[in-house]
């Protein structure tokens, strides 16, 4: 059945393809974040631990924000591994860091996301997509206050 909601398909396709590669970002931030969960020692385990189950958590609802919004656009959310792989801009890490290169990885990727976010605004904002407005400046202010806590977890 053809999707009538005001946005054209071509705007709608565009929208997708950026809210995918927001997706395959989200999905992988979301793994780093588990991995450090279980993987954190030191010092400031609890700490980290805690923050870090918080941080995995709220991306796990973000997830299933962002692939429904893909959805309700008419097309296929990305859903694999490879297909996360593929479209991500983030690199996951070889080695398990220590617990401040954790942060340091954690502050890297949210900034990653929240450039991946802004960069689907200019196509959102053509289509007057507000659905999609919303859901990313949601994202942009929540990676962009985590990015800070990192960072300022990081100052000497």
């Amino acid at each position: 059945m053809e999707i009538d909601i005001g946005i054209n398909k071509k705007d709608r396709a565009e929208i997708a393809k950026g809210l995918s590669r927001l997706l395959a970002d989200s999905y992988t931030l979301y793994l780093t974040t588990h991995n450090f969960h279980w993987n954190v020692t030191g010092p400031m385990f609890n700490t980290l631990h805690q923050m870090f189950e918080g941080q995995y958590t709220e991306l796990a609802e973000a997830v299933d924000l962002i692939a429904e919004r893909i959805r309700a656009l008419g097309f296929p959310a990305p859903g694999t591994f490879q297909e996360f792989e593929k479209l991500s801009t983030l690199k996951q890490p070889k080695n398990l860091p220590n617990a401040e290169g954790m942060i340091q990885q954690l502050l890297t990727d949210h900034e990653g996301v929240a450039k991946t976010a802004r960069s689907v605004v200019p196509q959102a904002d053509k289509a007057s997509d507000e659905p999609t407005m919303d859901l990313l400046t949601q994202r942009l202010q929540i990676h962009e206050k985590t990015a800070w806590m990192l960072r300022s977890m990081l100052e000497k």
